[in-house]
């Protein structure tokens, strides 16, 4: 992991980028065309206003000293019209903008999280999580910008720009010529530096998504941080990242600076210099002084557009790299994808288990084999037990079943049909899992064991809870099953979590029902309730169960003994044993007299 936080795909990632990344956002702006259409025609509206006004204002210097009192009221009646459309225009088109830049960024937020919340756990094991919440979250911000304000002042600024300077043409064609040798001389910076702008906008937005990766796993992680003392590693470790997003963000911002400061000197200085002209030309009479403010006025806009599309384009520049890195998530390929056309589910679901010959390694650790040659058969019903050491591939097993990640070789089935020929989500709708550790949202107890099957009723709901011998201590909480149980279920003891986790199970009333060390966390008494919940849970199911503790499996019809990726034995509690080898040894560690060692 490089920069303290930044994944190797952050780290890999192009940090030059161009503005035509913001094409990317067209299919979000698509669907609203009637809003952006009539967001346009309000912005062309107040910059057509704009550029009539000092032509309002020239009729009113020029005819100050004017006999005719109410040709002057008129033109000043004229002038308040205008100013009055000006505002209106303007309210419009800032409440339009702004509206469409809140509707696309929610779809672009809402398209990350449809496409995130489906990715196999492979790209997670590649992108932090604080990285993908960083890109959601502040990288939208930045487009939200964009599109709520920065646009709409470029392409104001820019019908400014050109309309004021073809209307400075009409109004005095040397002036304007003196104006235009300047315009090369004011670009270059704007080239130059806003190259240089582009690259430290995306390297500060990279350090922010690291800032945050940090931080989210430092909060997510709290207790451990403190029950190792490691407050004040933690805090430095996340100070470091933090300074080096604000260093990139000071050089950011002084490069920024730089360009502002040249370009309105550069423009003003040429603006200065043609006004000198001018008003020897008014001296000389080859003016009128209302026509030369006319100019000033027009020279004004134009050059407040150029410092304006300046201070735009390093926005612009922001928004380019915060669309390509969500573009990148979009886009990104999923190692483990549904088939175009998927075969259906068998009806109704036996539960039948087949691997054949699978061999498999996880993408972070490629040169190492979780699985080597592993066949197995597991009959409708059955409940089979993996034993074995940690890392021989148990929980691989598992993992692989829900089709978490493909194997490398082999085949995996249910009712003969391979995972993969299957929708994902059709097949998983017949799997109950009850992980390790155990995840309690941020809910009440209701809809986290409601969370197995969204349309349970309140009845089914508590009598899951008993069966996982969890009624008890849900009706001991402070509003009982509509207690909020805190992020991570931080209310609740580690064999509270498990039990919860083991009713949305028994809720889910799944043929096929996977429990991987679904015990550990339960203490002797908890464990033989929940023992005996199980026990009549999996009849009629096909179940799977990794465990540690051989107590928890003596019951199965089969156990499985796996070693370092392979089937090394099955049978029974007993005939193993009496086979000696790897089981009769972990036996003897956790068994004296067929009691439990403390």
């Amino acid at each position: 992991m490089a920069r303290g936080g930044l994944s190797v795909e952050a780290e890999e990632r192009e940090k030059s980028k161009r503005l035509g990344s913001l094409r990317a956002l067209w299919p979000f702006l698509r669907p609203y065309r009637l809003l952006m259409l009539a967001a346009v025609a309000a912005l062309v509206l107040t910059a057509s206003v704009s550029l009539i006004l000092p032509m309002a204002v020239r009729r009113v210097v020029d005819n100050f000293n004017n006999a005719d009192g109410a040709l002057l009221d008129k033109y000043f009646g004229a002038a308040l019209a205008i100013a009055a459309l000006l505002a209106l225009g303007t309210a419009l088109r800032y409440a339009l903008v702004t509206r469409l830049g809140e509707r696309v960024v929610a779809d672009i937020r809402k398209a990350v999280f449809d496409k995130v919340i489906g990715l196999s756990p492979a790209f997670y094991e590649r992108t932090m999580t604080g990285e993908v919440l960083s890109r959601i979250t502040t990288d939208t911000t930045l487009i939200l910008s964009v599109i709520g304000s920065s646009i709409s002042i470029a392409l104001r600024n820019i019908l400014l720009f050109s309309g004021g300077l073809v209307l400075m043409l009409f109004t005095s064609p040397k002036l304007t010529g003196l104006v235009l040798l300047i315009v090369p001389v004011v670009i270059v910076p704007i080239l130059t530096l806003g190259r240089r702008l582009r690259v430290l906008s995306r390297e500060n937005q990279d350090w922010i998504a690291a800032s945050s990766g940090n931080a989210s796993e430092a909060l997510t992680s709290v207790q451990t941080v403190q029950a190792y003392t490691h407050e004040a590693l933690s805090r430095a470790a996340f100070s470091e990242v933090t300074e080096k997003s604000f260093d990139a963000a000071r050089r950011r911002i002084w490069t920024r600076a730089a360009m502002t400061m040249i370009v309105i000197f550069l423009v003003f200085t040429g603006i200065v210099g043609v006004l000198w002209v001018g008003a020897w030309d008014v001296r000389a009479g080859g003016l009128s002084a209302g026509t030369l403010i006319q100019f000033v006025i027009y020279s004004v806009m134009v050059a407040g557009a150029v410092g304006a599309l300046s201070e735009v384009f390093g926005e612009l520049q922001r928004a380019a790299g915060a669309t390509e890195r969500l573009v990148e998530l979009l886009h990104v390929e999923d190692s483990v994808r549904d088939p175009v056309s998927p075969v259906a589910v068998p009806q109704p679901v036996r539960g039948e288990i087949t691997f054949e010959d699978v061999r498999f390694s996880y993408p972070t650790r490629p040169d190492v084999s979780a699985l080597e040659g592993v066949s197995l058969r597991i009959a409708p019903g059955e409940t089979v037990a993996l034993v074995g050491p940690s890392g021989a591939g148990k929980t691989t097993v598992v993992q692989l079943l829900q089709r978490f990640y493909d194997p490398a070789a082999g085949r995996i089935a249910l009712d003969g049909v391979a995972l993969d020929a299957m929708d994902r989500d059709a097949f998983r709708a017949h799997l109950a899992l009850v992980p390790q550790d155990p995840v309690i949202f941020a809910a009440s107890a209701r809809d986290n064991i409601r969370f197995g099957r969204p349309d349970a009723s309140e009845e089914e709901v508590e009598a899951a809870a008993r069966a996982a011998a969890a009624h008890d201590f849900l009706t001991a909480l402070p509003q009982g099953y509509d207690t909020w149980l805190g992020e991570r279920g931080v209310m609740l003891s580690g064999g509270q979590k498990q039990r919860v986790a083991i009713a949305r199970a028994i809720l889910r009333d799944a043929p096929v029902l996977l429990l991987d060390e679904a015990t550990s966390a339960l203490d002797a008494e908890s464990e033989r309730a929940v023992q005996a919940a199980v026990d009549r849970l999996a009849e009629g199911r096909t179940t799977v169960i990794v465990a540690h503790r051989l107590a928890t499996v003596k019951k199965a019809d089969r156990i499985v003994v796996m070693d370092q990726g392979r089937i090394v034995a099955t049978g029974s509690h007993d005939a193993l044993v009496a086979e000696g080898g790897l089981y009769a040894r972990l036996a003897r560690l956790q068994f004296t007299d067929g009691v439990a060692a403390e």
